[in-house]
């Protein structure tokens, strides 16, 4: 019988299998690339992906939600194959959930993180055949220790704490320099920025990454497309809205663009 609340044992008691090894080189081309970015602000943790989702030089859609509410105070941003990355969203959703509804209590954020990680760990065969790889940046809030975490994971499942940030994806190289520039040089570190001054550094970097990396989507202001941009703080998880996005995008963002 497998231990109370957990939910993978009882995924595996009937019959499911996560991550079964896939033949490598198959020829077809899988949608992946991304930025997804985490940073800690005056009061918790934004979360932030680009929505474009490609297979090689083809953009294979422009409004993919690679942020995803797990639970009430914690979001897994996602940066890998899309049909894993979603499939582990939903086990998870479950897992937590029914955790909560069997134990009459909330998963602790430990919990949380080990049962990430486990995923991932899970799906290595997968990762390493190259048709199942997800690097993703979890983020929550844990009441335990009275604050908004982040973390961010390789393939393989290693865990690793963003202190002040983590960011994910193929442009990810070019926003973590700015990030570090930010927080060590700018005119205050990222952890004292009020939410809409966070928002609007958001923006910016996913800007950054669109015009450097042809794989992660800009702002498309006539189909009115902006990022996923989510909240995380003791109140829980909240979703910026795409007219607050769009307000600070004309007035902090498109400006600085065009000069």
């Amino acid at each position: 019988m497998g231990m109370q609340g957990d939910f993978f044992q009882l995924l595996k008691e009937q019959g499911y299998q996560f991550g079964n090894p896939v033949a490598a080189s198959t020829g077809m081309e899988i949608p992946t690339a991304t930025t997804i970015l985490a940073l800690k602000y005056r009061d918790g943790v934004l979360v932030a992906g680009d929505r474009r989702a490609t297979a090689g030089n083809m953009v294979m859609y422009d409004r993919t939600d690679k942020v995803l509410e797990i639970d009430r105070h914690s979001v897994m941003a996602i940066a890998g194959v899309p049909a894993t990355a979603y499939e582990m969203v939903r086990v998870l959703e479950h897992s937590f959930k029914y955790y909560r509804r069997t134990q009459l209590q909330e998963l602790s954020f430990e919990g949380k993180l080990r049962a990430v990680s486990k995923l991932l760990k899970e799906n290595v065969a997968a990762a390493l055949a190259g048709t199942g790889a997800v690097v993703p940046v979890f983020a929550g809030y844990d009441h335990d220790q009275g604050a908004a975490k982040i973390y961010f994971y390789d393939i393989l499942g290693a865990e690793f704490e963003g202190v002040e940030y983590a960011v994910s994806g193929s442009g990810s190289p070019t926003i973590r320099g700015i990030l570090h520039y930010m927080n060590t040089w700018g005119p205050q570190p990222l952890a004292t920025l009020p939410e809409e001054q966070a928002t609007v550094q958001a923006l910016r970097l996913l800007a950054s990454a669109a015009e450097f990396d042809s794989a992660t989507g800009g702002v498309n202001r006539e189909l009115n497309l902006y990022p996923v941009v989510k909240l995380i703080t003791e109140a829980g998880v909240q979703t910026v809205a795409d007219a607050t996005l769009k307000r600070l995008y004309e007035a902090e963002v498109a400006r600085m663009v065009q000069r």
